[in-house]
């Protein structure tokens, strides 16, 4: 998968003339990116052309680099409204944490300030753990890991001075890997592990719920994965303690995706679009130098997509909804007690 480059979609000339005319459209309207539908943002043939990178999202490589849009053309509002109504054509847009966000701006805000603002913990030993939102917003290193969505979409509009690099895997390289390997492991990985909704729906701190990490409806795979809410269910009362065959294949599911991956690096204008069924990814840490315009910035789409796959019915507990092509993921909007 590193190694081809069909996932790798030029924009032509014609392509970015449809955007500037879409954009243009829009903006003579005044409506504000969050109110952009894909009605109000005709993209002509592009729009086919994203037909493809949805096919390949589901049946292909599950993922799609989109090169490259002239990010220094235009304001970062622009941008905003340039994105939205093209992630419009690609699927549902979804909130991405409980403030009702549909577009993340993912920049270091400090560890320090993200931990307060989007949640974090004192640990036994007086230390600190973050969420899983609050790592997003660091200039650290993030783990492998999954979006609580089908597909997640990161626009670069800047890079940083050093690091910030995409990690990848394919799960359903992991899967296969620890099938010849270790299927006694693999078994393991298709049971329950309890996972934490620390950092997500409002009042959920103490909600913990299983979940496999590896999941199959119909022949196709799924993987739901964040080392994060496993750790953080850690610290809900009543969580069982993982057993030492969970411990055991969670190490080896951790170093085959490590030996498994590759990198992709993301120029400015350049959108990287990853199926989280079957794609993980991970981020090298960064450091920012703004006085070089080199302070990283992303903005990032949840999608639900019209052609996704049908789902496990025991992952009801995380999507809500399993069927193919139904609206799924993000984050509810509605208080979420604990029972």
């Amino acid at each position: 998968m590193a190694t081809s480059e069909r996932w790798i979609v030029e924009l032509t000339g014609q392509d970015i003339a449809a955007l500037d005319a879409a954009l243009a459209h829009v903006e003579a309207q005044g409506m504000a990116w969050h109110d952009i539908t894909r009605e109000s943002f005709p993209l002509g043939a592009l729009a086919d052309r994203l037909e493809a990178v949805r096919e390949e999202l589901e049946n292909g490589s599950g993922m799609v680099k989109l090169r490259r849009i002239p990010v220094e053309r235009y304001s970062e509002a622009q941008l905003k409204k340039l994105y939205f109504g093209l992630g419009k054509h690609l699927g549902y847009t979804l909130f991405q944490n409980n403030r009702g966000e549909l577009m993340r701006e993912i920049r270091d805000e400090g560890a320090s300030v993200v931990g307060e603002r989007y949640g974090q913990v004192q640990t036994k030993d007086n230390g600190t753990f973050l969420s899983s939102y609050a790592r997003t917003l660091s200039n650290g290193a993030l783990r492998f890991h999954t979006d609580r969505c089908d597909v997640v979409g990161l626009l670069c509009v800047r890079q940083a001075a050093n690091g910030g690099v995409s990690k990848l895997c394919s799960s359903p390289m992991v899967y296969n890997t620890i099938r010849e390997r270790r299927p006694d492991l693999l078994e393991v990985l298709c049971q329950p592990y309890y996972r934490s909704r620390f950092g997500e729906e409002k009042g959920a701190e103490q909600v913990a719920y299983p979940l496999p990490i590896f999941g199959l409806r119909d022949g196709k795979l799924t993987s739901h994965y964040s080392l994060t809410y496993i750790e953080a269910a850690a610290f809900i009362a009543g969580v069982p303690p993982m057993t030492d065959a969970q411990k055991e294949a969670l190490a080896l599911f951790q170093a085959t995706m490590e030996e498994l991956s590759f990198e992709m690096v993301l120029e400015p204008g350049d959108i990287q679009l990853l199926n989280n069924h079957v794609v993980y990814h991970g981020r090298t840490p960064f450091t920012d130098d703004a006085t070089q315009g080199r302070d990283r910035l992303l903005f990032r789409l949840w999608l639900s997509m019209p052609n996704s796959r049908p789902l496990p019915q025991d992952h009801s507990v995380l999507w809500r909804h399993v069927e193919a092509g139904a609206v799924r993921g993000g984050i509810g909007q509605e208080a979420l007690l604990p029972a």
